[in-house]
């Protein structure tokens, strides 16, 4: 069996690349970034470091890697009798991988088994919006024959990859938690064999339920934290005020995930408690300025906070730990990271209204706006 993996980061290496090796398949890792393309190509192994209860050392070996910026032949060549695909390249890359799925498809045998397609990113559907992107650069005609070439399937990740220390090489420290559900159906009765992984028959709940608590706590965190003067995650989780107010909009992205999905009170109870036991891990050396990072794209319609606010405004739920959360987002002030920088320029010069539209997404006459409007207000210009 073979797996090509494009993204060959700290998340590529220490999860998805770890479990599709530990399952049995030849990985090839793809990547654009040749310098680790390079130090992999020239290593035998490396290792993923775990830390917390049960914490292992886990070796990685028997791969390839290529790059996929240079080197399109082999690529191709490794894509055209692969077995799965996967990426973790943030959900705004996928458009770039789009390109190299459909010339898998196009060298594909058509008595070949499907291409299992399932884009392992930190969004809701990332797997559709590669299929889309690659639906549309074939056109429909052609389309008609490729698409049954593949098996696209949705999936939700979770597991902290922290940033690493410095000398780590290849090496990957990571969190000793980790799930990987995939939405089973489109296999039908034979979907990969994928011991790490669980399949579910409806992923929106899974997804929606680690999306709005581990990846909202997660940058509510960050960024109250910041705002706070701390520099790590476990550190400001240890501060009774952010912890606070972390709770908080957990609280209200539990409501949303119970009415919505009928999870039980209790269930999301205990979840959330998991959840913020991770953060407190304190031999994760993970900072309030990585976790942050990138605010722009997490202040979107559909990510880790307007996503969920607008839902809970539409029903009439309670929104101020979130919007306390947007907040504590727009102050996030960090020269190193361009999104940051953009966004403290946006606030400079947008009309409030301007910012909630473009940024947000959330147009007038939504339940959300005037309260949001009103948060941005208190940081723009006007």
């Amino acid at each position: 069996m073979k797996a090509v993996h494009f993204g060959a980061g700290n998340i590529g290496r220490g999860f998805i690349g770890l479990l599709l090796h530990d399952a049995g398949y030849e990985v090839v890792f793809a990547d654009v970034n040749a310098d680790l393309i390079d130090a992999l190509a020239a290593s035998d192994h490396y290792t993923v470091h775990e830390v917390g209860v049960g914490a292992r050392d886990l070796v990685v070996d028997r791969y390839r890697a290529v790059n996929s910026q240079t080197d399109a032949a082999a690529l191709a060549a490794e894509l055209a009798d692969a077995d799965v695909l996967t990426t973790a390249v943030g959900p705004n890359i996928l458009k770039f991988i789009a390109p190299h799925v459909l010339q898998a498809l196009r060298d594909r045998s058509p008595d070949a088994p499907p291409l299992a397609v399932m884009a392992c990113e930190n969004a809701i559907d990332a797997t559709s919006l590669l299929r889309e992107e690659t639906r549309h650069l074939a056109g429909p005609d052609e389309w008609l024959e490729l698409e049954r070439r593949a098996v696209f399937a949705n999936t939700a990740v979770d597991r902290i990859v922290p940033g690493q220390p410095e000398g780590a090489g290849l090496d990957v420290t990571v969190e000793t938690f980790s799930e990987w559900a995939i939405e089973e159906p489109p296999f039908g009765d034979a979907p990969p064999v994928i011991p790490g992984a669980h399949f579910v028959d409806r992923l929106g709940p899974y997804i929606e339920r680690k999306l709005f608590t581990v990846n909202t706590g997660h940058a509510s965190t960050a960024y109250f934290g910041f705002l706070a003067g701390h520099t790590r995650i476990a550190e400001a989780l240890a501060d009774p005020s952010v912890a606070e107010r972390v709770e908080a909009v957990l609280h209200e992205t539990s409501a949303l995930i119970v009415a919505k999905h009928g999870f039980g009170t209790g269930e999301m109870a205990e979840y959330r408690e998991v959840i913020l036991a991770r953060f407190r891990n304190e031999a994760l050396p993970d900072t309030v300025e990585r976790v942050g990072r990138q605010p722009l794209r997490k202040l979107s319609r559909r990510e880790r906070f307007i996503a969920p606010a607008a839902e809970l405004a539409e029903r009439g739920l309670p929104v101020d730990g979130l919007l306390a959360a947007v907040e504590a987002a727009l102050g996030f002030d960090v020269p190193t990271d361009p999104e940051s920088v953009e966004l403290q320029e946006r606030l400079g010069t947008d009309v409030a209204a301007t910012f909630v539209r473009e940024v947000c997404g959330i147009e007038p006459g939504h339940p959300l706006h005037d309260r949001l409007v009103e948060v941005v207000a208190r940081r723009t210009a006007s």
